[in-house]
């Protein structure tokens, strides 16, 4: 863990995403102007990703280990099929989406509802329709560079029908309807040996993939602070091991991601106390209002609203807290595959010691007195 890292207001401000000051981009991808897509509407928002329009401005450019961007489609918008090579992940804060895959959608369809997450498989085609206008959905991918993505054959010749190319660098090309781009490399399509090979995800495989609110298994006693004052946010694990140092706690999703994924849920006034981890880490407000500070000395505040963002510098202290809200949760998105190790603030761990908790030589929960 490296030396108290001090957050400055300008580097808050900086970090922080708030749904009103989003910037949309409706030429982010080769599929824009096929009818039926006309109306995506993508927002960067920390990294790259894979966006194929050469002049997107992206909020938060800092490396992650991680990219995380949002999708808003009208009611019967598509985003066509196309593949990854790392994890990719959505979260559903609005609305209802029909999710297929495979090649040509054949493998299976998945209705993805607001407060779900499923997490797509990698190398193979994913797409999904809009069904009611308020849908949103946040998409993160795994790794800072996560290569571009490779579209179904089919996708790139109707592209092609609207002047839309796609350059042999992952850059959309664009040209009168009719013609061809002159002097550009461009991607070449998968070859029909190539698509038989992609494997096939049956439907029961992807349900264990989609985490839908019934699924959640919630811990009060998850954390170090679960009986302080100020403490006792309840966490659910849904992509890795993350935060919990509860030793029974298990995700619903194990296999590597580059990140994890877990829901946080606070009454107002409670959350998390004052700690700090080696990883970056990103918070997403689903519901309430929350208030996060960083830094132990010269503390700085952001307070943030349902479809907020927030990243928090590596190391940085912090302390999490619901301020508004019966139902007030959170998405925690924090980088790297393993488990996440907390650094408590000093008087965190006395006050849990008085209560007779303290964290063992693996981290996890335990009487105080038995160590």
């Amino acid at each position: 863990m490296p030396d108290d890292v001090h957050v400055s207001a300008d580097e808050l401000v900086s970090r922080t995403i708030l749904r009103k000051d989003l910037v949309p981009d409706t030429a982010a991808f080769l599929d824009t102007k096929i009818p039926g897509s006309e109306t995506k509407i993508n927002y960067p928002l920390i990294g790259p990703g894979v966006s194929e329009n050469g002049e997107q401005v992206v909020p938060v450019d800092v490396p992650h280990g991680f990219n995380l961007g949002g999708a808003v489609m009208p009611a019967g918008t598509i985003n066509n099929l196309h593949l990854h090579y790392t994890a990719e992940v959505f979260f559903c804060f609005g609305g209802e989406w029909t999710f297929r895959w495979g090649v040509g959608g054949a493998d299976g369809e998945a209705t993805v509802r607001d407060g779900d997450v499923i997490s797509i498989p990698t190398w193979i085609f994913r797409g999904f329709t809009s069904e009611t206008d308020d849908a949103w959905l946040y998409t993160a991918l795994g790794r800072d560079e996560s290569g571009g993505l490779i579209w179904e054959p089919s996708v790139i010749a109707r592209a092609a029908e609207t002047g839309m190319f796609l350059s042999a660098d992952h850059r959309i090309v664009e040209v009168e309807p009719g013609t061809t781009p002159e002097g550009v490399e461009l991607v070449t399509p998968l070859t029909p040996a190539e698509l038989d090979a992609l494997r096939k995800v049956p439907p029961a495989e992807m349900r264990e993939r989609l985490t839908q609110p019934g699924d959640l298994r919630w811990r009060s006693d998850a954390l170090l602070d679960a009986e302080l004052p100020g403490g006792g946010a309840e966490l659910a694990l849904v992509i890795g091991y993350g935060l919990t140092e509860h030793r029974e706690q298990a995700p619903r999703l194990a296999d590597p991601h580059g990140f994890s994924i877990a829901w946080l849920r606070a009454a107002p006034g409670h959350g998390m106390l004052t700690h700090r981890i080696d990883e970056s880490q990103v918070l997403l407000v689903k519901s309430g209002r929350w208030r996060v500070t960083l830094n132990r000395e010269d503390p700085v505040t952001a307070v943030l609203g349902p479809f907020d963002v927030l990243s928090i510098p590596v190391g940085a202290w912090r302390r999490i807290e619901a301020v508004e809200g019966d139902d007030a949760r959170l998405l925690v998105m924090t980088g790297g595959d393993g488990r996440v190790r907390l650094d408590w603030d000093s008087e965190v761990v006395a006050d849990a010691r008085a209560k007779n908790v303290a964290l063992d030589a693996n981290g996890y929960r335990a009487p105080a007195h038995l160590i």
